[in-house]
């Protein structure tokens, strides 16, 4: 039985670790984000439709009961809309179970895209997608070169909602140092408690000594990395502040965290600052850094 051959290195969200992989693009058009090295090793490209078709008779072949496809890699939403939905077509030919498409989403992808042709695409089952905000904070975007301003992904998202797509959204503890934390968490908030994703997750801030330095160079005065305590006010006071009118699904269990939780917001508020704060006493609550990872 023959395999997909994929182009590494390959990333998906850990909720997409039991579901098809297919890659759609590769790379990331925009590649500039300083605290991200997934894709530096990537030019951006879109495959063609017919290597991207044989994928999914590999697939089918070999997985025909699956239910939930992950497109890769880390811009799929690039892709000119007739173009995805061809993708999305030949997956609902190919796979009879299929229940769900999923990929990541930058923020001028939604932005290039009318709500119309977003609804075309969850039409034809593309129906969440894992949108990093990272900070809500303006200035701190400028600084790690998001690409994005605040209100660019408050209407990239309302896109998305109105089109009846999901949002699961990433921001990440300890990106304004300790200088820059609270204008990173109190403008976090606001955007998402504007926004109101389905899902919320937390990540910490790891960078790896490849990208190291092009982000110290590029924040703009010196960088000071908050220590366990420091993350802890930050989501201590990120979940304080979290008053979202919908519920928002809420995890920070992502393995680069150092206190897992879990709870929808606002209706288990209460239960998270209680063990933030047993967790601010007792630090064996926390995972061990040597189990902390991207």
């Amino acid at each position: 039985m023959s395999e997909i051959h994929y182009d590494m290195p390959l990333f998906r969200p850990p909720s997409e670790g039991n579901n098809l992989i297919i890659q759609a693009t590769l790379g990331c058009s925009f590649n500039k984000c300083t605290f991200c090295s997934m894709y530096k090793s990537k030019n951006y490209t879109a495959r063609p439709l017919k290597a991207v078709f044989a994928d999914i008779d590999e697939a089918a072949r070999n997985w025909p009961e699956a239910s939930r496809v992950f497109l890769a890699d880390g811009d799929a939403l690039a892709l000119p809309t007739d173009h995805l939905l061809e993708i999305l077509g030949y997956l609902a030919s190919a796979l009879p179970e299929l229940t769900r498409v999923s990929s990541y989403a930058l923020p001028k992808n939604l932005m290039q895209k009318s709500v119309e042709e977003l609804e075309s695409l969850k039409a034809r089952r593309l129906s969440l997608i894992y949108y990093g905000i990272e900070t809500g904070s303006a200035d701190i975007q400028r600084r790690i070169r998001k690409g994005a301003t605040p209100d660019f992904m408050a209407d990239g998202l309302a896109r998305a909602q109105k089109a009846g797509i999901k949002s699961s959204c990433t921001v990440i503890l300890g990106l304004g140092g300790k200088n820059r934390w609270r204008d990173h968490i109190e403008a976090t908030a606001e955007l998402v408690n504007r926004v109101a994703p389905t899902y919320l997750s937390t990540l910490q801030l790891m960078l790896d000594e490849a990208g190291r330095q092009d982000f110290l160079e590029h924040f703009g005065e010196p960088f000071v990395f908050q220590d366990d305590a420091g993350i802890l006010i930050e989501l201590e006071e990120l979940v304080a502040h979290l008053n979202p009118e919908r519920p928002v699904i809420f995890r920070s269990n992502h393995a680069s965290n150092a206190l897992p939780l879990a709870g929808t917001l606002p209706k288990d508020k209460e239960r998270l600052l209680e063990a933030i704060a047993r967790a601010k006493t007792d630090a064996l609550q926390l995972r061990p850094a040597a189990y902390r990872a991207l």
